[in-house]
């Protein structure tokens, strides 16, 4: 069974990835990036999130939100070695059992904590901590990062060189988008940009889920047609010079999608990543 190696990283290492807990931080490397330790009494805690703290790609996203953290003059912690798996890939794939452990030691961990607002840079982060920890006790103010960022731009703690970003489309996640309700902040975001907004034959509440979703990103795909590249061509049909996300696991399924297009494909970004590019020093 493929999901077996992910169930056994979360249950060893805490992660779907199976990357010790001790390299959880690696992709702040030369980042002031405060742990819980350095800032027991933070105004946000941010969860990075398994993707962002151990998958290659993502890692530039959570280096990306960082950076316009830390422009804004937030007051922010992260957990560090402490974070773990929010269990969503467990549950999605009906090991009820190890969401159970999972979620239980998470919301034990930030009752502790009590922060007084959470953000995520992961959809599936988003939905389990807002949505399915209160059945374990767990309460919190939760926030995907796109939100966070509008916030930042309307209150004036960040600006914005509005150029040079040409034809962007956004692709919205599942968890954000139809779960969530959130589809205008990442589009009020990219705009602030510069962005010229075109959208693809689904968005919204009918876009297309990237082939990841329902932890079906821990096993190779049924059928001939994959859903990442029929995805991605709604994209080019619509002539974006930028594909723009908002999810880890969008990120490398429309990613790798982009690879297989070949030269002169539109590359995929993640909305934190555009925001660092085009913030003014």
């Amino acid at each position: 069974d493929q999901w077996q190696q992910a169930f056994r990283g979360m249950e060893r290492t805490m992660n779907p990835w199976n990357v010790p807990p001790n390299e959880r931080m690696k992709w702040a490397e030369g980042l002031e990036v405060p742990t819980i330790e350095d800032n027991p009494e933070p105004e946000v805690l941010w969860w990075v999130g398994c993707a962002a703290a151990t998958d290659a790609r993502v890692q530039k996203v959570a280096r990306a939100f960082a950076k316009i953290l830390n422009a804004a003059g937030v007051n922010y912690a992260v957990l560090g070695e402490q974070e773990t798996c929010c269990g969503d890939s467990a549950r999605r794939a009906g090991n009820e059992y190890l969401f159970f452990e999972l979620a239980s030691a998470n919301v034990e961990m930030l009752n502790e904590i009590n922060p007084k607002r959470i953000v995520t840079i992961c959809p599936h982060g988003l939905h389990t901590l807002k949505n399915e920890y209160p059945q374990f006790g767990g309460h919190y103010d939760v926030v995907h990062h796109s939100q966070f960022i509008e916030e930042l731009l309307k209150d004036g703690k960040i600006q914005l060189d509005a150029e040079g970003l040409g034809k962007i489309t956004f692709h919205d996640p599942c968890y954000l988008g139809r779960h969530n309700g959130q589809y205008e902040a990442p589009r009020f975001v990219l705009q602030q940009a510069g962005g010229e907004l075109v959208e693809m034959a689904h968005s919204k509440d009918l876009s297309l889920c990237c082939g990841a979703g329902g932890a079906q990103m821990w096993k190779e795909e049924e059928g001939t047609k994959r859903i990442n590249l029929i995805r991605y061509a709604e994209a080019q049909a619509v002539g974006a010079e930028t594909v723009a996300v908002g999810c880890p696991f969008c990120m490398i399924m429309l990613n790798d999608a982009s690879k297989e297009a070949g030269e002169g494909a539109p590359p995929v970004q993640d909305i934190a990543e555009i925001v660092a590019t085009h913030l003014k020093e």
